[in-house]
């Protein structure tokens, strides 16, 4: 690995995140692509962030502050991605259900989506359903995350699959739900595409749903 991209690697995997968008601002100014940065220097680091969280290496505040480094080096790297036309995997719409406040196992999901090479649409927390459908037919997401950590909230996922059903759109999106009560027998009564039992496993599930 080239020396200024082992450089940014180790660092988001250390968690270090100002001195990672320094690193990535040593690789552009060495020469060195904005895309082999983004593939080789973030993304290969977040894979290792998630092999590691899955080993029980890491744990959730090892793999939130690995997410942010990475974000610190992303946010720095984005105009010149943009200057390469280089497209993201795909776009992924996250979304907290009704009646739910909670929002760090998203904001972690969002975090290692992005480390994935997703674009992300992030609603926030307590949207409704007919907010999501607003928002699936303005960004036109290839995959719609849905998130609750209460067993009262979780049948809003059913709701909004639902709404989504009879608007017509579901054949043309992807479903993943997650949350602490979620199960995949959940999942799989809900019509969801797929679900993560960490935010390790979303961003893997949503880069096989891409396939």
């Amino acid at each position: 690995m080239e020396s200024n991209i082992e450089s940014v690697y180790e660092s988001v995997v250390s968690g270090e995140m100002q001195a990672t968008a320094n690193k990535v601002q040593i690789a552009l100014d060495s020469g060195l692509s904005a895309n082999n940065i983004l593939q080789n220097g973030l993304i290969s680091a977040m894979g290792e962030v998630g092999k590691l969280f899955e080993e029980g290496e890491f744990f959730v505040p090892e793999m939130l502050i690995s997410a942010n480094s990475m974000k610190f080096g992303l946010n720095l790297l984005r105009p010149y991605l943009v200057a390469e036309d280089v497209q993201p995997l795909g776009k992924v719409l996250l979304a907290t259900v009704q009646g739910d406040l909670h929002d760090i196992g998203k904001n972690l999901v969002g975090m290692m989506l992005e480390g994935s090479g997703f674009e992300v649409i992030d609603m926030g927390i307590d949207v409704k359903p007919e907010d999501l459908i607003e928002a699936v037919k303005e960004h036109k997401p290839d995959i719609v995350g849905l998130s609750a950590l209460l067993t009262t909230t979780m049948v809003n996922m059913k709701t909004a699959i639902t709404m989504m059903e009879d608007a017509g759109m579901r054949d043309g999106v992807k479903i993943i739900v997650g949350g602490a009560p979620v199960t995949q027998d959940y999942a799989n009564q809900v019509g969801a595409d797929g679900f993560g039992k960490d935010a390790s496993e979303a961003a893997n599930i949503a880069k096989q749903l891409m396939l």
